[in-house]
């Protein structure tokens, strides 16, 4: 088999940095798409890169490879997956390996897998994180699904993916099945948490510290060390200096505060409640983004609701920023510890046996969520109590302080904060020894009979209330 070949359908954006990732690694990437024209551009711009084979037809596209075919799909989730397999199959042989590199839901990949088994196709479910630039220069990737079709591609993939900072490479085989997309869902929904997170800090520096943007870009590049150290802070720092090049004035104030989203935020707390595991900073991201789509709404309600704002509470501007910065990173560590938490959870239900340190690991370069903290969960994860202990001493009591301080502060004065409301709550109801859950069961034992554990006895109970 010839894992120097790779064949790419749909040239997109990822698609195509994807192909020019490839053949700058010494493969000979094979080339189709549907829109001629994108292919013909793709040469134009890109063919001199490496060795390219564009092909006008998928028919043509197959008999380009000179034996296995490994064919990386980079088409739109969904139903264009399923039509593109179905145009695939006649042309394909026993042993072919499907890639399917796109965004897709888990347990679509699963139905694929289980399909192309019974026609001797390997198919592989494939989560690949880092953006366009990442696509290029190396992403995070993670596949799942035939164990023996990763080991046969692995050494091409090993050349394309990021670095993890230690030696290593940002792939790793996933597990079976849907795993592969699985787990980038997961990081999707880390992605979601995160990036609402710093929405909230940018919102206390600008409302309540009132720092111009060149000031939040200044804090956002002095906080980016430590545990706080990300790719999204560094991104972040520089937004607030771009300037909008017709106007001369800063881009970020001509962008409308209204947030798309693609989905995988939504699966992954469709996919938490599935399993039992609570991920509400994830899921305050998500309600945030839709929240801020309703524009018009908004607007209305501003002008027509009453606020009741606490004004006497007040913090000196450097403790301020410094309690800010403290809310963020505690956040922050939440929203991956959610994550996690949904992985191992999902992991033990359908008898995955997900590393979750090495899942940490492929996530230190390439991917969007990339951050200092990971190589801490990493190590935690392969048992090393004192990673453990020193993301502990994170939570130490004035840090924790200036969490609360933060969440109450935007209470009082009005300022939304649901991620870090969320993470807050989320911290406390897992180190509370008592929850007032027992007066729930009472309740539901009253109304509808479903009975209720005893502390004193063991075995289900019911009572005429």
């Amino acid at each position: 088999m010839n894992t120097s070949c790779l064949g790419v359908i749909g040239l997109g954006t990822m698609g195509a940095n994807l192909a020019r990732n490839a053949a700058r690694n010494g493969a000979r990437v094979i080339l189709y798409n549907r829109t001629g024209e994108k292919t013909d551009a793709f040469m134009e711009q890109y063919g001199k890169e490496g060795e390219f084979v564009a092909c006008k037809t998928l028919k043509e596209f197959c008999s380009a490879f000179k034996g296995t075919k490994v064919i990386l799909l980079m088409v739109k989730a969904g139903d264009a997956v399923d039509q593109m397999i179905e145009e695939l199959i006649p042309l394909l042989s026993k042993g072919d390996i499907l890639i399917d590199a796109g965004n897709s839901h888990d347990i679509d990949t699963m139905v694929r897998e289980r399909n192309l088994q019974k026609n001797g196709i390997f198919f592989l479910g494939m989560g690949v994180s880092g953006g366009e630039e990442g696509a290029l220069k190396g992403p995070s990737m993670m596949p799942g699904g035939s164990k023996e079709a990763y080991e046969k591609v692995a050494p091409l993939l090993m050349k394309m993916a990021a670095d993890d900072g230690n030696g290593g490479k940002c792939v790793t085989y996933i597990g079976p099945e849907g795993t592969g997309h699985f787990v980038k869902m997961v990081h999707n929904g880390i992605e979601y948490g995160i990036m609402q997170l710093i929405a909230e800090a940018y919102h206390l520096l600008k409302v309540e510290a009132t720092l111009d943007n060149a000031d939040m870009g200044k804090i956002f590049e002095q906080w980016n060390t430590g545990y706080l150290e990300s790719f999204l802070l560094e991104i972040t720092a520089k937004i607030f200096h771009k300037k909008d090049p017709e106007s001369g004035e800063d881009l970020l104030d001509l962008i409308k505060d209204a947030a798309g989203q693609k989905g995988t935020g939504k699966w992954t707390t469709l996919a938490a409640m599935n399993y039992g595991v609570a991920v509400p900073t994830i899921t305050a991201a998500v309600d945030a983004r839709i929240v801020s789509s309703a524009k018009d709404f908004r607007l209305k309600m501003s002008n027509e609701t009453v606020l009741a704002r606490d004004n006497g509470v007040s913090y000196d501007k450097a403790l301020l920023i410094e309690m800010i910065r403290d809310a963020l990173e505690l956040s922050v560590l939440n929203a991956y510890a959610q994550g996690f938490q949904l992985l191992s959870n999902a992991s033990d239900d359908g008898k995955w046996n997900l590393n979750l340190s090495e899942i940490a690991r492929i996530w230190r370069g390439g991917c969007i969520i990339r951050s200092n903290v990971l190589e801490a969960y990493q190590r935690c994860f392969a048992g090393d109590e004192a990673s453990r202990e020193q993301l502990r001493v994170r939570f130490s009591e004035h840090r924790q302080l200036h969490w609360r301080r933060i969440v109450a502060l935007g209470a009082l004065h009005a300022t939304a904060l649901p991620a870090m409301s969320a993470s807050l709550s989320y911290y406390d109801a897992y180190r509370s020894a008592w929850l007032p859950q027992n007066l729930t069961q009472a309740q539901r034992d009253l109304f509808g009979a479903h009975t209720y554990e005893r502390l004193d006895r063991p075995g289900s109970f019911h009572t005429e209330w």
